[in-house]
């Protein structure tokens, strides 16, 4: 009878402890993002038009951020989710133009979670660097399943480019840096490696990125998913107030059935997911984020806010923001203090036990206060997009406390010239307050100022990050059009100068270079690496790719401009250029 007793009491003490055990297990975290989707085309927003159960069942027994911003367009939004930086600091200064490859240097979210042994991977839409050092593979993630550029089917993403109106069906992805075919609708193949991923490492701590590549366009949707919106008028039903009724029309009615049937097909997505979490018992110990990255491309409701995608007035860059953890925070309430994606990779390193990195400005901080019910302190935040580079003062803003200014002027615009809105009274941007207020406007223009200096100078900008050639992490390296700088707007044009900022190792190369449509005639192709000029004759007409080999490179860090001349007078950009070391 003693012996029973002193069993039953060993297995008590260890029951206890493995209790213990996986109470201090750290959470999972699945932080799900959309592309292009504003905070108009959910049902919870009061869109009567939108169908998202899946999506708005999950934000009532969340943590529903009601002022949650973002940057007004997606590769800075998604360098900052990673690193806690504005932008600008990591080197991503545009969507493309060679702005959208954030610096080796910067430490993502992944890689913080990883220094505390999570499994991380990513599926979908990563957008801040196609080759080595700055893919997700470079970046701190285990596994990658992504498409290249910023969206499938665009120019930058060449495998699929060609496919144009069917680039989201069966699409080319890289699967851990390896090209790979695959069947189906881009959403449902990103969601069902997600959700196999998971059920692959719940029984530890795991970090998945789902980031989709939809509702940005193209609008490509399957047909079951646009029969249910085929014949709605999308302004039905919705106050007149609240919808941007002066740039309606008939192209952004249909654009706007199209992307509610792509927004239907993720929330039928993400209820699969919520369903795993439920069946392998993990939900109560996940943190799932769902949120987008900035606001509507097209005209449709956006809430009665004021501008859209691009614009850094709120219908640009306010987001939905559902966060769940239901071990820890009781869900179904409202969080009105101001947040933004700044503050992600602070939060998740209190809440994951993740420590930040000491050796850089980290922009956000941890919100994790303001869920466990104290006010924050007042900060400001600061927002901008032009292409390149911020144009000075031009769609900029900053925003502290209640008060927001916007420039949308001349660089040499006077304090007068500048918008002023008080977003407690005036959540709409309607009622400019610059003329009354002078005093704030000039103390808010004088903090945008330090602002634009200080982000400007940032060293990533100021010594771009480059593509590394000839390394044996990448080989070969296909350099795509969305990583080609130059001049601004370099997208499909056959005549364009534009180059790639690289880093070559020494060696024998072997290149291909790709054109989007045959050469016509016989020409010169020509390679420029600094002082060094290579030029083949090409006597051949209508070839789309040239070849050449054995060629020997320099070490070094160049401008790598290629470009095909035609007759003296015409200079052809290729589409896209395989570099391969063969020695």
């Amino acid at each position: 009878m003693k012996i029973k007793h002193t069993i039953l009491f060993f297995v008590g003490i260890l029951s206890l402890s493995c209790q213990k055990k996986e109470a201090s297990r750290p959470p999972n975290v699945i932080l799900i993002i959309t592309d292009d989707q504003g905070y108009g085309d959910l049902g919870i927003h009061k869109n009567p038009n939108i169908i998202t159960p899946a999506i708005d069942a999950f934000a009532k027994k969340s943590i529903r951020f009601n002022n949650f911003h973002v940057s007004p367009v997606c590769a800075p939004t998604r360098s900052s989710l990673m690193t806690g930086r504005y932008s600008l600091r990591t080197g991503v200064r545009d969507t493309y133009n060679g702005g959208a490859v954030m610096a080796a240097s910067e430490f993502t979210l992944a890689e913080m979670l990883k220094k505390v042994n999570y499994t991380t991977g990513i599926f979908g839409k990563w957008h801040l660097g196609d080759n080595y050092p700055s893919r997700p593979s470079d970046q701190g993630f285990d596994e990658s399943l992504i498409h290249l550029a910023g969206g499938i089917g665009q120019v930058g993403d060449f495998t699929n480019y060609f496919k144009m109106e069917t680039s989201y069906f069966d699409p080319v992805l890289w699967h851990n840096n390896k090209q790979k075919a695959y069947k189906g609708y881009c959403s449902d193949i990103f969601t069902q490696n997600a959700i196999d991923f998971i059920e692959k490492n719940h029984d530890q701590p795991f970090f998945c990125y789902l980031s989709f590549n939809a509702p940005h366009t193209p609008l490509q949707v399957p047909d079951k998913y646009y029969q249910i919106y085929k014949g709605i008028d999308p302004s039905e039903g919705i106050d007149p107030k609240l919808l941007p009724l002066a740039d309606m029309n008939e192209k952004s009615d249909e654009d706007a059935r199209r992307v509610y049937a792509m927004v239907t097909n993720i929330d039928d997505n993400l209820n699969q997911l919520f369903q795993k979490l439920e069946a392998l018992g993990i939900e109560e110990e996940t943190i799932v984020i769902f949120m987008t990255d900035n606001g509507p491309q097209q005209a449709r409701f956006v809430g009665g806010m004021r501008g859209r995608k691009s614009s850094v007035h709120r219908g640009g860059i306010r987001v939905p923001f559902f966060m769940s953890y239901p071990s820890k925070y009781g869900g179904n309430r409202e969080m009105n203090q101001m947040a933004a994606h700044i503050d992600l990779v602070p939060t998740l390193s209190q809440l994951c036990g993740a420590p930040l990195p000491q050796d850089r400005k980290i922009d956000g901080r941890s919100f994790v206060p303001a869920l466990e019910g104290k006010t924050l302190t007042e900060r400001s935040f600061f927002s901008y997009w032009t292409r390149k580079f911020p144009e000075k003062y031009n769609n900029v803003a900053l925003q502290r406390g209640n008060y927001k200014l916007v420039g949308k002027k001349d660089f040499d615009a006077d304090v007068e010239d500048f918008e002023l809105y008080n977003l407690k009274e005036d959540p709409f941007e309607i009622n400019n307050l610059v003329v009354q207020n002078k005093e704030k406007a000039t103390s808010l223009k004088t903090e945008m100022d330090a602002f634009i200096s200080e982000l400007t100078s940032s060293p990533n900008l100021v010594n771009p990050p480059r593509i590394a050639i000839g390394t044996p992490h990448e080989n070969p390296v296909y350099l795509n059009r969305n990583d080609a700088g130059g001049q601004r707007g370099v997208w499909s044009q056959e005549e364009i100068f534009s180059y790639w900022k690289v880093d070559i190792e020494k060696g024998v190369y072997d290149f291909k270079f790709k054109f989007l449509k045959p050469l016509d005639g016989p020409g010169e192709m020509f390679l420029e690496l600094g002082q060094s000029i290579l030029k083949k004759h090409n006597p051949l007409p209508n070839l789309d790719l040239l070849v050449w080999k054995g060629v020997s490179l320099p070490k070094g860090k160049f401008d790598l401009i290629p470009f095909y001349r035609k007759q003296r007078r015409s200079n052809f950009f290729p589409l896209w250029v395989e570099i391969k070391k063969v020695e």
